[in-house]
């Protein structure tokens, strides 16, 4: 009976948007494809059966179709790269009795000669876009946006928007998070935001600079200040953000001593150079992050209390990659992407006993280590698949599929036996269910279940 009712919710489909020249795909409320018309599989260049039941993120490039059905929210008009050309998406979520059940995706255009008129000249203005925004990088110093920062966690989004928010404001902002949590980005992201955005955006790790010359490097100093001083004079970093943005790094590690100028200059837009006579005006906006409790570095009197509430006005903390373990595929696809392409290696994809490993590794180091595992596995590997063993050993160790319950094998020989039988069957679904005895409808259950994509 079910298999009858998926095959007319097909039928439903296939009449509705089967002959349209729009590109069509709905994915349900997890993301994985129920639908994709013809004209879309062949923009693509897959085939139809195969994409049914796979994760929209491994058949679309730059997807966000799986946002939209686990959060809920349209998004029309939106301009996504595929395949080389920049296409015109709308993506709207679907709703079932007030319940959210996937979200339909719309490409847009008329025809091919049409479409290749628009994209050329989306092309065009994207690439003079690009060449400012580039301009603009180089004299500002900010190199990263919003659209830089890759998720599909609820968590994430919601600090995303937070950050739309607060960045447009002047008030100083203190970036929370652990180490690799993607603070900097973030920082950057604010700056661009901003109205100082056509400013210098000037960025300090104060943890990198020794003590005794992170007074100079912060404040700068005049010609003949101290013994070893450059002729001239050098100016600081709040003299080159004035107008700008300044963000401290690791601010947790700053000495006492430079505490309190930095406080001086929060009340009173003053900064004083090493051997100046009189303090110069400073107009700059604070963004700070920490990977510390400055709260007990109060307690043990190594962070100015006052200067704490002078940076938290606004405090925004980043979760750690294992609190947003949705973000792991959708992470190592993008990062893989990036790697092989600066290494110039063909590395495809991971096999699923490497996502498997992904998901029950704690991720200290967060998307930094993330990337670096990556990276050390497109070096090692002699595939394109990255496999269990081309991962670190500690990773690997404390990865034991052996330590498993009964559920768990069963559903490990179930999987095997599935992908075996896509493999032999050249990922035709209905033979390979055919070839495993099993009903159309119930195979596809378990190929979504197992989020199988490895289709030869």
């Amino acid at each position: 009976m079910l298999s009858i009712l998926n095959d007319y919710k097909d039928g439903i489909f296939e009449t509705f948007f089967g002959n349209v020249n729009h590109c069509i795909v709905i994915v349900d409320k997890k993301g994985y494809i129920s639908y994709m018309n013809e004209g879309y599989c062949e923009f693509l260049k897959v085939d139809k059966a195969a994409v049914k039941g796979k994760h929209v993120t491994d058949v679309i490039n730059n997807t966000r179709m799986h946002i939209v059905a686990e959060t809920g929210k349209e998004e029309m008009a939106d301009i996504q790269y595929i395949r080389g050309n920049y296409m015109i998406a709308n993506r709207v979520p679907l709703r079932s009795e007030g319940k959210l059940v996937g979200a339909l995706g719309m490409v847009l255009f008329r025809d091919t000669e049409e479409w290749l008129k628009m994209n050329s000249h989306i092309k065009a203005l994207l690439m003079e876009l690009e060449t400012y925004r580039n301009q603009m990088n180089k004299q500002s110093g900010a190199s990263y946006s919003l659209h830089d920062i890759i998720t599909s966690s609820p968590e994430m989004q919601k600090v995303k928007d937070k950050v739309k928010k607060l960045a447009t404001g002047d008030v100083s902002v203190l970036l929370r998070g652990e180490s690799g949590t993607g603070k900097e980005l973030f920082a950057h992201s604010i700056h661009q935001l901003s109205e100082r955005h056509t400013k210098p955006f000037i960025k300090v790790n104060c943890a990198a600079i020794p003590e005794h010359l992170i007074e100079s490097e912060l404040f700068g100093y005049q010609e003949g200040a101290f013994t070893g001083a450059k002729k001239g004079g050098k100016p600081g970093k709040f003299q080159l953000a004035d107008g700008g943005t300044l963000f401290l790094d690791e601010i947790g590690d700053m000495p006492l001593h430079t505490q309190v100028k930095i406080l001086r200059v929060l009340q009173e837009g003053e900064a004083e150079a090493i051997g100046a006579v009189k303090p110069q005006q400073i107009d700059v906006r604070i963004v700070a992050a920490t990977n510390q409790p400055l709260e007990k570095l109060i307690e043990t009197q190594k962070f100015r209390n006052d200067l704490f509430y002078r940076i938290n006005a606004m405090q925004v903390f980043i979760p750690p990659l294992r609190e947003r373990p949705e973000d792991l595929r959708v992470l190592s696809k993008y990062l893989l992407q990036k790697l092989t392409d600066r290494i110039g290696k063909r590395v495809a994809e991971f096999a699923p006993e490497v996502h498997s490993c992904f998901q029950t590794y704690d991720w200290p180091g967060n998307v930094r280590e993330l990337e670096n595992v990556i990276e050390s596995a497109v070096y090692l590997t002699n595939e394109e698949t990255i496999q269990l063993g081309d991962l670190p050993d500690h990773m690997r160790y404390k990865y034991n599929p052996e330590e498993q319950s009964l559920k768990e094998i069963l559903e490990g020989t179930e999987r095997k036996a599935i992908e075996q039988a896509l493999k032999r069957c050249k990922g035709d679904k209905v033979k390979a269910a055919k070839a495993l005895g099993i009903g159309k409808s119930s195979f596809y259950d378990k190929v979504k279940k197992y989020e199988l994509s490895i289709i030869p």
